[in-house]
């Protein structure tokens, strides 16, 4: 299981929220008490939402469900596809397949039974905290699962999927602006993420962004943002290895390309 949930069981992600984590060779006591407070409490409803919820009830196996990414640095702009196949009727097997342009990526969500896409977005956005900032992974990890178990506000929201008008809940978190060690990265001290999770939709994600405001906190002007946004679903006709490929379903929706 994944350290994205609280503690019932403290493997990768939740071993980073349960962990007293050295940066600089200090143990930041404060930190460790609110991450061993959190693993103490119930799991909380924006992770029961984000992590522990069968978002692919209801996907027919085969289908490939496609998300556009959209990276917006300064100076420059990255845009990519990111694919989740779902092999299993209703990912009843935990075998859903996660790729983008480099190929299949493995996503570290053992025994969750949420939509992949969202520990695929996240890791990266991770890896990429580590990278600019020359911190700790697992203190980035921690600060966003401790932010998500502090019981943000889950918003109910109208979006627009596909030229349609969906209800979906919203969920806006900033995990460093509290942060006691922010001094270290303060150019991301205000760096906000939001999920857009939605039951109209296959996967049931609609929408992730990150974004780090400009200056005097101008989100109408990010410095940097990375948004994940659902494209659409389509059934797969290629057979895998040894398999007959499934029927054409004509009623099956379609991914916008």
């Amino acid at each position: 299981m994944s350290a994205w949930t609280t503690g019932l069981r403290r493997t990768g992600w939740m071993a980073a929220a349960a962990s007293i984590l050295l940066t600089g060779g200090q143990v930041y006591a404060a930190d460790a008490a609110s991450a061993a407070s959190a693993t103490s409490s119930e799991i909380a409803p924006a992770e029961r939402l984000l992590f522990m919820s069968t978002h692919l009830k209801g996907v027919q196996p085969h289908t490939e469900l496609d998300y556009a990414v959209d990276r917006t640095r300064p100076a420059a702009r990255e845009k990519d596809t990111v694919k989740v196949l779902v092999l299993s009727a209703d990912n009843a097997n935990g075998d859903a397949l996660v790729s983008d342009h480099g190929g299949k990526v493995e996503v570290p969500g053992e025994g969750l039974p949420c939509n992949p896409v969202i520990l695929y977005f996240l890791e990266h956005d991770i890896a990429e905290m580590e990278q600019l900032t020359g911190g700790q992974r697992r203190y980035f990890q921690r600060r966003v699962r401790l932010a998500l178990a502090a019981s943000p506000a889950i918003t109910p929201v109208i979006r627009d999927a596909q030229g349609k008008k969906v209800t979906a809940k919203q969920i806006v978190i900033q995990p460093y602006l509290d942060d006691p060690n922010s001094a270290r990265f303060s150019q991301y001290t205000g760096k906000r993420y939001t999920f857009v999770m939605s039951e109209a939709v296959p996967g049931q994600v609609l929408l992730i962004r990150t974004e780090v405001p400009g200056a005097n906190n101008d989100f109408a002007h990010p410095v940097q943002s990375e948004t994940l946004s659902y494209q659409g679903a389509l059934r797969s006709l290629s057979p895998l290895p040894g398999k007959k490929a499934p029927d054409k379903d004509v009623n099956a929706p379609r991914a916008s390309r």
